[in-house]
């Protein structure tokens, strides 16, 4: 059994051009912010607040925050957490840092997502979050 909590808002997924320069407004703050690039892309995942108008994001996503940190040696944390949502039809987008992991879900499937980890016997931490 994980616990787990929703970080408050909604969240967005952003995909640019491997070379565009880290626009100011995916850097403000939030209880969450990932900037990753690859050769193929740069990724942005911010609160949805934080995006510009003319930034395209199809999704509106929740963000659910393992109660980590969890250590290196340990395996299996991240499969268990999404395998319920997955054999659920919940599509999921996962984001690891060094001490934990977060699960983006669509805002759609909120509700079916939080019932599938229940089941799971995953645990909703209520407490928000500033």
């Amino acid at each position: 059994m994980l616990k787990f909590r929703q970080l408050p808002g909604l969240y967005a997924i952003v995909r640019m051009a491997p070379n565009t320069p880290v626009p100011d407004w995916a850097t403000k703050g939030g209880n969450f912010t990932s900037i990753t690039r690859t050769s193929d892309e740069l990724s942005i995942v911010c609160r949805l607040t934080n995006l510009p108008a003319d930034a395209d994001s199809q999704l509106r996503w929740i963000c659910l925050k393992l109660e980590g940190p969890f250590p290196f040696s340990q395996t299996g944390i991240l499969l268990s957490f999404i395998e319920p949502l997955s054999n659920n039809g919940v599509p999921v987008f996962a984001i690891s840092t060094f001490d934990t992991d977060y699960v983006l879900v669509p805002e759609e499937f909120a509700g079916q997502a939080l019932q599938a980890l229940n089941k799971a016997g995953h645990e909703l931490n209520d407490l928000q979050l500033e």
